[in-house]
């Protein structure tokens, strides 16, 4: 069995012009212990998740309803992606109606959203959203690939499209980022600041429409009555390869006594989500942790001089297992020393049974995307833009 890099890396964050330990020896752990009960807590799997063939995915379930009823559909297999903002379901796994968000000139708003891999495309909608015992009200969402056909400004990208279960790897993204909206400022704006990823579509054909905050794709927990100031994710050490992993995403930073802080080392990001690793003496500003890449991708094998795969190609496949130490520093000069280990993928991924690493990893865009593999074995904290926590107010990372 093949299995591919399949998606999602990281959404492009443009915030406010738009808002975005390791295998091996491992970094100094802040808390190891998972949590396994509370009401902000929900349960999380890595597996291959619904197309079986899924390396290093994380999923759990989100309940979507039609707002203020009980029309509610559970949604399982929906990734976890730390790396973007915002709720999308694809349509073919939707089986109830939401209400439809109209544009000013009466036609359906759709959203056409970026990641490193491709792009969804889908009208906006709204639904009450219930994540565990946490919910919110009047959330839009992203319902992704209808009937509306896509935006020329989408397919103009030149980015595949993630709008079938094949392509995205998962029934939907749950995005949980570092930003309330996935968007921003300068998608409520008109004529050419406006990144154009929002449009309205009546009958003639989509146009980029201004779309305000409050109408933008939303961080769900931003929108909790409680537990609102961020999450965290908490998966167990992984010693070896594995079929699947059992593990938690808490909700709230400093709001209940299973959401400590603790020893966890804050690290302030720039307005887009990064903040800067140094490998070899080179810093890269451009770094990010992202849950929804399913291995830690950096520079390229002319920088790093680990060669590539020639079968799982957008992996590395060093002869020997490398071992390697990197630096992350804050916007706010908090910096840690990160260990981690790149081994060769092909070996890897020629057990059959197995689906979860700790060790995988591959070229990246010119710096660093800490991906699940980081998340191996410390608890890590996601703190989101103006939400004040004990740690600070976000956006910020903390491990």
């Amino acid at each position: 069995m093949t299995r591919e890099r399949i998606v999602v890396m990281v959404a492009v964050s443009i915030l406010p012009l738009l808002a975005a330990g390791c295998g091996g020896g491992g970094a100094p752990k802040s808390q190891q212990t998972v949590t396994t009960s509370g009401q902000n807590v929900a349960s999380v799997a890595v597996n291959s998740g619904p197309t079986g063939n899924y390396v290093n995915g994380v999923f759990t379930s989100v309940t979507v309803c039609v707002p203020s009823t009980s029309t509610c559909q559970t949604i399982p297999d929906m990734l976890v992606d730390t790396g973007s903002t915002g709720l999308r379901v694809l349509s073919s796994v939707l089986t109830i109606s939401l209400t439809q968000q109209n544009g000013s000139g009466g036609g359906p708003i759709a959203e056409c959203l970026p990641f490193l891999d491709g792009f969804t495309w889908g009208p906006v909608q709204t639904a009450d959203i219930k994540i565990g015992a946490e919910s919110a009200s009047s959330v839009p969402i992203q319902v992704i690939g209808t009937a509306i056909p896509v935006a020329t400004g989408c397919t103009n990208m030149g980015l595949t499209s993630l709008d079938s279960l094949q392509a995205l790897g998962a029934n939907g993204i749950l995005g949980v980022g570092l930003f309330a909206q996935d968007c921003g400022g300068a998608c409520a704006m008109t004529g050419s600041s406006n990144p154009g990823l929002y449009y309205e579509c009546p009958g003639s054909g989509c146009k980029v429409a201004a779309e305000s905050l409050t109408q933008q794709v939303q961080n769900p927990v931003a929108m909790f009555a409680s537990d609102n100031n961020g999450v965290i994710v908490e998966l167990p050490t992984l010693s070896a390869p594995a079929a699947s992993v059992s593990g938690s995403l808490v909700f709230g930073i400093g709001t209940q006594s299973n959401n400590s802080l603790n020893a966890a080392t804050v690290y302030t990001t720039d307005n887009l989500g990064n903040f800067t690793t140094t490998f070899k003496g080179q810093s890269y500003s451009n770094s990010f942790i992202d849950s929804g890449s399913n291995g830690n991708f950096f520079l390229d094998s002319g920088t790093t001089g680990i060669p590539g795969c020639t079968t799982d190609t957008g992996f590395y496949c060093p002869t020997t297992t490398q071992n390697l130490t990197a630096t992350n520093q804050g916007a706010n000069s908090a910096s840690g020393t990160v260990k981690f280990s790149v081994a060769n993928a092909e070996s890897l991924f020629s057990n059959a049974n197995d689906f979860v690493f700790n060790n995988v990893g591959g070229p990246g865009s010119g710096g660093f995307d800490w991906g699940l593999p980081f998340f191996f074995g410390q608890n890590v904290f996601i703190g989101i833009e103006g939400k004040s926590t004990p740690g600070g107010t976000g956006p910020f990372w903390a491990y």
